[in-house]
């Protein structure tokens, strides 16, 4: 098994159901990951413990997604001199209803409004894969393979949109944007099969 060049992190086994996008992308593009769930409130302690962890194996890049107070990013920051990006996760007061009090905003604000002198790169709520796709950009410095993976990925989504619009053109709007949810909902499908798994063998 390749050592781990980029950590991924967490407040809680919620928050996966956003950071698996960081993720899927760099599985991707072949980089290996570990992900662990670390809470600045519940886990204080093992904030130091995991930044020193992360430094020792040579982690390159650590990806932190929480959600409402938003600490994570921004405490595994003052411990590390590694860069870390930061994923506000949209939390539901009202999880039965799906209703949230600011809508991801508390976390986009207490992630990116660090104060001078400790940054945190900070994508858009929910964006985990984005924050995937940077971490990517910054091993690309040093990786000559990446960075072709990348100008590739480019291509294809350059591509992708350019069919999607003949699609479009061709079949209407309603269609299309009737493929469109049954794909959705065949990958949130997939990945809550995924995640009962992955909670089966954990426990």
């Amino acid at each position: 098994m390749k050592k781990p060049l980029i950590g991924i992190i967490m407040g809680s086994s919620s928050d996966s159901r956003i950071m698996h996008g960081a993720a899927e992308i760099l599985d991707e593009f072949g980089v290996p990951h570990e992900d662990q769930i670390i809470s600045a409130h519940r886990t204080p302690t093992r904030l130091e413990e995991y930044a020193k962890h992360a430094e020792k194996n040579g982690f390159k890049v650590i990806i932190a997604g929480a959600g409402g107070a938003a600490h994570l990013p921004g405490m595994i920051a003052s411990h590390t001199v590694l860069p870390v990006i930061g994923v506000p996760i949209l939390v539901y007061n009202d999880k039965q209803q799906k209703k949230s009090a600011f809508g991801g905003l508390d976390s986009l604000l207490s992630i990116s409004e660090m104060p001078s002198g400790s940054p945190v790169v900070t994508v858009g709520v929910n964006k985990a894969i984005n924050a995937g796709i940077y971490a990517l950009k910054i091993l690309a410095n040093e990786s000559s393979n990446i960075r072709k993976m990348l100008k590739s990925h480019k291509e294809k989504q350059h591509k992708s949109v350019l069919k999607e619009s003949q699609d479009l053109k061709r079949n209407g709007s309603e269609k299309v944007c009737q493929e469109k949810i049954q794909v959705s909902t065949l990958k949130s499908m997939f990945f809550s099969f995924k995640c009962c798994i992955s909670l089966s063998i954990c426990f």
